[in-house]
């Protein structure tokens, strides 16, 4: 990883796209939690 200068522009663009990427994360970790939750039920 190399650091670089970049505009502001870049910066608010990777921002948008990290929390973007941040919500797809947790609506996955939130699905998952629930099916594992799910599964865990249904072996009892």
């Amino acid at each position: 990883f190399q650091a670089e200068v970049v505009g502001s522009q870049s910066i608010e663009a990777e921002l948008r796209r990290l929390r973007e990427e941040n919500r797809q994360l947790k609506m996955e970790r939130d699905i998952l939690k629930k099916a594992t939750a799910f599964f865990a039920k249904e072996s009892h």
